[in-house]
């Protein structure tokens, strides 16, 4: 599943993965929430909430976030923030590496 916000966090486009865990549609959604409300990937947001970090328990924050990796924001050509992708539906790692590959082609 591929979720696409804009810089408000609202969804513009979801595409869902054929016989992905139904759960995966909700996750793929919070990822991009979740990076475009932080500006920063999901994964490294996952590091610095990690018990004893600064941000400790934060993924309890704005109806729940996605602290591990599979959400990117996406900027324009001038790096300001316009959006984020969200991936979800296979591994942690694969989810990573498909929203990067987005954001490469896309920006």
């Amino acid at each position: 599943n591929i979720a696409v916000v804009d810089d408000g966090g609202n969804l513009v486009s979801f595409v869902r993965m054929d016989k992905a865990w139904l759960g995966s549609v909700d996750i793929a959604i919070k990822k991009a929430k979740t990076a475009v409300f932080f500006n920063m990937n999901t994964g490294a947001l996952g590091q610095i909430s990690q018990p004893g970090g600064s941000l400790y328990c934060i993924e309890h924050s704005n109806s729940g976030l996605i602290t591990f990796p599979g959400g990117i924001p996406l900027r324009d050509p001038a790096g300001e923030l316009i959006g984020a992708v969200g991936v979800s539906g296979s591994t942690v790692e694969h989810d990573h590496e498909v929203a990067d590959c987005c954001v490469t082609k896309c920006c």
